[in-house]
């Protein structure tokens, strides 16, 4: 089938060379891996990042005066620095390392949202979000005695801003939104929502888990207070995440855990507090995952953000228009591609997601299946669950291909399609 525009400005053969598991095979066939949303595989060259620093650098960070621990601190922190270049922060001090994008909400949660918001206070997420995105909020309504309120999904699976005045009001006191849904795609209008936020006094914490892996973000153009996200969904190890903040807030701010490396002073007494970001980073930090990191960010940088969104225009268009060849698969989604990332929920009806996902991991295709942490979006949507397939810089039309022959040989194995 001919490719749609727009063409992939990336060459995922080779690109593919890089990620030594894209060689491997799953039930004798060749691996398909559409789970990106979920996580995206690793590059060589961030295997071999990780593995240096244990060969070569290991070491704690900071304090030592010893030459592995100092090597190992330049490496920690140079990673570091190149996470405040890659979204455009101000300064690497306000680069808090997490183990994830729940953990980075979470610290939010804690240090400034419970100590700021009372009774009367509102806060507004949105239908869309990830329950980790959700659930600490709803927690902080609970303690606080703050309301927690939603923008609604429209009918064509973008955010329904048609009573924003209404909703986002003088007792907002936050506004918690994610840059792009991980189950329909969907980019949320993010700079106008902040400064929306921002012209009633709201402060804005953006959910980038989905959306900095595949998208040029700037965190100084967005102007937002607080931007998310984690490694493991942009080519990174697992068990590292960012918290970026503005630097007035996280001076603020309470330590979300105490002890190590986050003070500058003890007595039997008390003690102070360290300077940023330390004072957020207690106990000996995540050091090789961090430079895994770092060296993913390279990977990405090399590419460019622009060709990797791109890419997966192409392939997302490319997917669509298989898509339909399913009479019987509906797909969820904005149909305005500027208004998606590379992501294809689908359902069949009389035949439940998970088992879409068992025989197509017969096949060698790996997809996800279930609400993907997004329950109350399955509810609107009056679904149990969907299936998904996310796509990222390696993956290539001939996979799509295989998945829309894998759904085909599904739906005549249940007696949804016609056989051939």
């Amino acid at each position: 089938m001919t490719s749609p525009k727009p063409d992939s400005p990336l060459d995922p053969l080779a690109i593919r060379r890089d990620f030594p598991i894209l060689g491997r095979t799953v039930n004798g066939k060749p691996l398909v891996y559409l789970d990106n949303s979920a996580t995206s595989q690793k590059p060589r060259q961030v295997i071999d990042a990780i593995s240096s620093y244990y060969e070569n650098s290991n070491a704690n960070v900071h304090r030592g005066v010893h030459s592995l621990s100092v090597e190992a601190t330049d490496l920690y922190e140079a990673a570091r620095a190149k996470v405040a270049r890659f979204i455009n922060a101000p300064s690497p001090e306000q680069i808090i390392w997490t183990r994830n994008t729940t953990e980075a909400i979470n610290l939010v949660s804690h240090s400034w949202a419970k100590a700021n918001l009372r009774p009367g206070d509102e806060i507004l997420a949105t239908r869309l979000e990830h329950h980790s995105n959700m659930v600490p909020w709803q927690e902080v309504a609970r303690e606080t005695g703050a309301s927690l309120r939603y923008i609604e999904m429209a009918d064509d699976f973008t955010l329904d801003l048609s009573d924003l005045d209404q909703l986002l009001n003088p007792k907002t006191k936050l506004l918690a939104l994610t840059m792009m849904s991980n189950v329909l795609g969907t980019i949320t209008p993010a700079k106008e929502l902040v400064a929306a936020a921002h012209r009633v006094g709201a402060i804005v914490l953006l959910d980038g888990a989905q959306s900095v892996p595949h998208l040029s973000v700037d965190a100084q153009d967005l102007d937002c207070d607080f931007l998310v996200f984690s490694a493991h969904k942009m080519l990174g190890p697992t068990g590292i995440g960012v918290l970026y903040a503005r630097e007035s807030l996280l001076e603020e701010m309470a330590p979300f855990l105490t002890g190590g490396e986050m003070v500058k002073e003890v007595t039997l007494e008390r003690a102070s507090w360290n300077d940023l970001p330390m004072r957020f980073e207690a106990g000996t930090p995540n050091i090789a995952d961090a430079i895994g990191f770092g060296a993913a960010i390279d990977y990405l940088s090399a590419l460019g953000m622009d060709n990797v969104r791109e890419h997966e225009l192409s392939m997302t268009c490319y997917a669509l228009e298989r898509f339909k060849e399913l009479e019987e698969v509906v797909v969820y989604g904005p149909t305005d591609l500027a208004q998606r990332g590379g992501v294809a929920s689908f359902y069949a009806s009389d035949i439940h997601p998970h088992d879409v996902g068992t025989i197509l991991d017969q096949m060698g295709i790996a997809i996800r299946a279930g609400h993907h942490c997004a329950m109350p979006l399955m509810q609107r949507m009056q679904v149990p669950a969907t299936g998904r397939a996310s796509f990222y810089i390696y993956n290539t039309e001939e996979e799509i291909d295989l998945l829309i022959e894998g759904l085909n040989e599904t739906l005549r194995f249940f007696g949804n399609a016609p056989r051939a």
